[in-house]
Order: C-alpha cells, then structure tokens, then sequence
C-alpha cells in the first residue's frame, strides 16, 4: 500500500486562504465606496443648504424700505453704514452686516458656528424673512445655515464716480451644515440690489 503525503489537502487550504483574502478585500472595497458615498452625500446636503442661505441673504437685501428697520439699512441712497466688525446680536437689526474691506474681509474673521444670542455675528436662515427649514432629522441638515453681508461701493467699469452716484454691491458668505454637523459647505456671492446701481 502506498502512503500518501497529503498534498491535496495543501493545495486546498491554499486555496481556501487565497479566496478568504479575495472575499476580505472586496468587504472592504465595498464599506470604503459606501462611506464615500455617504460622505459625498452629507456634502451635497451641505452645499444646497449654503445655497438656500446665500438666496435668503437675497430676499434679506431686498426687503422693503418700510417694512423694517433692516429694510432701511438696504434701502438708503449711498454706501449705507454698517458697522466694521459686523453687527452682532440676534436682537440687533445690524446683525451679520459688515463693512467691506478688500484688505480684511469680515467673513474670514466670523464664527459661523457662534449661535450665542448675545455673541453672534452671522445670520440665522430664515430670522430676517421669515423662511423656515427643516433640520436635524434623517439626512437634513444638522443644523440651520447661517450667511453674513458686507458692503462695497461698485467700482465697477461705467459705475459713477461721484460719491452719491456710486452703487452698492453686496459679498454674501453662506455656511451650510451637513447631516453630520462637523460637515460643512461656504459659498460666496455677490449681488446688487435691484433697481440700484
């Protein structure tokens, strides 16, 4: 009788092992591509949120002159004053308008994470206009974006330049927030009011 060496059962548990590794990898392909996806996703819910914020800055600008304080601050003839650090404060019709400088833009200096009432210097969705969105819940946003404006006399080509013939142009800076509140989206705008140049 001949002795056998077991060389088959070798080959087998080789190849057992080599379709172990195979099936392991591609467990692991599969979780990365479902966790970009997931990622990609709490992005883009992040971005159409910045941009619901940067259309709700619009409807902020042009509110009507006599419609509220705010709406006065937009409506006057000339650069309006608004203060050079950003007006802070939920409370303050100044709240999240700046004046612009090229040199020291306002939004690189503001906390869009600061919802403090008294601290605050950016703009809530919706606390000017009266929008509302749903967040928190399921793969909406975590939190409500939030935007600031700064002023700039337009200096455009063909703009006056006489001093009260100049026109306004508004930067909106937008923030907005993904299911995942560390998720975050700025987008900038720039908008002038209609009717003023």
């Amino acid at each position: 009788m001949k002795r056998r060496c077991g060389a088959a059962l070798l080959v087998c548990l080789l190849m057992l092992a080599v379709a172990l590794m195979l099936g392991l990898s591609a467990a692991r392909i599969a979780l990365q591509a479902e966790r970009t996806a997931r990622n990609e996703r709490d992005r883009q819910v992040a971005f159409h949120a910045a941009e619901a914020a940067l259309l709700d800055a619009q409807q902020d600008i042009e509110q009507p002159a006599s419609g509220s304080r705010r709406g006065a601050l937009f409506a006057t003839a000339g650069a309006p004053n608004f203060p050079p650090g950003c007006g802070a404060g939920q409370a303050s019709a100044e709240l999240g308008l700046c004046a612009g400088a090229d040199n020291d833009p306002a939004w690189l200096s503001v906390d869009f994470m600061d919802e403090n009432p008294a601290s605050a210097r950016s703009v809530s969705y919706g606390q000017f206009t009266g929008q509302a969105m749903q967040v928190g819940v399921a793969t909406l946003p975590a939190r409500l974006p939030r935007y600031l404006i700064e002023v700039f006399a337009d200096r455009r080509a063909g703009a006056g330049a006489d001093l009260p013939g100049r026109g306004r142009l508004y930067r909106i800076s937008a923030m907005g927030f993904g299911a995942q509140a560390g998720t975050r989206v700025m987008l900038q705008a720039w908008y002038c009011r209609m009717g003023i140049r």
